[in-house]
Formats: C-alpha cells, structure tokens, sequence
C-alpha cells in the first residue's frame, strides 16, 4: 500500500471514482487531488515551502486541463526546481486514443505507464503487479 497518490484531474467525477476506487483497494492511505497542473505544482511547492518530507509516491495525471495540462505539468514537473520529488512516479491517465501521445509520455523518466480511463481496481491491481507498489 502506498502511503500517498495524488490525483490531478479537472473532471470532478474523475476525481470522485479516482477516491472511490483508491479507498476501495486499500491502495493508499491518503488520497490528494488537483483540478489541474497548476494545482499540482503548487501542492509540491507547499509541501517544499513547509518543508514536508512526506511525499506522494504516485501521481495519477491526466493530460487535458484548462489552467494548465498534464504535459506542461510535466514539463515543469521535470525542471531543477522539483528535482527533490524526482522519486514521485506518474501514470497518465487519459481519454486520448492518440498514439502520438502514448509516444510522448515515454520521454518522461517519471512516466510509468498511459492507461486509458477510468481507473478501475483492475488497472490498480496491474500497477501494484507491474511496478511492485
């Protein structure tokens, strides 16, 4: 069991069943969200200025967002700035059945995987198996 995910997406209902299915599983104990990047980053930022050492080991990121998307969170995710989070894995979590993203998402070391949504407690039992979470 993970001790924290955070969950950015800016689909309430998303986030709602991301909640749901995370208790569900018993596949962390603490379950954060964000309804976009811009959020995200400001999570870590808090975290950074108040000098948490408690981290989210996972982050359930999807790519369209107003404000601003999954890739430029990534983009920013990847900076110097957040180096000290750089042990915080993503799984993309996303609608798009573009190819050309899939391939994108593998230039992220960050990136474990892209599963289509929504997430169910299949796709959690695949990440617990495929990653050893």
């Amino acid at each position: 069991m993970l001790d924290t995910v955070l969950c950015i997406d800016d689909d309430p209902i998303a986030l709602m069943l991301c909640k749901m299915v995370i208790s569900k599983t018993m596949f962390s104990n603490e379950i954060i969200t964000a309804k976009n990047g811009l959020e995200g980053l400001n999570y870590f930022k808090n975290l950074k200025e108040n000098n948490e050492s408690k981290q989210p080991q996972l982050i359930l990121l999807d790519l369209n967002m107003p404000i601003m998307g999954g890739w430029e969170f990534l983009d920013s995710f990847s900076t110097q700035e957040y180096d000290t989070y750089n042990s915080t894995k993503i799984i993309i979590l996303s609608s798009t059945i573009d190819p050309d993203d899939l391939e994108k998402s593998k230039n992220y070391a960050m990136v474990l995987d892209f599963l289509p949504k929504p997430i169910s407690k299949e796709m959690l039992e695949y990440v617990k198996t495929k990653f050893v979470i």
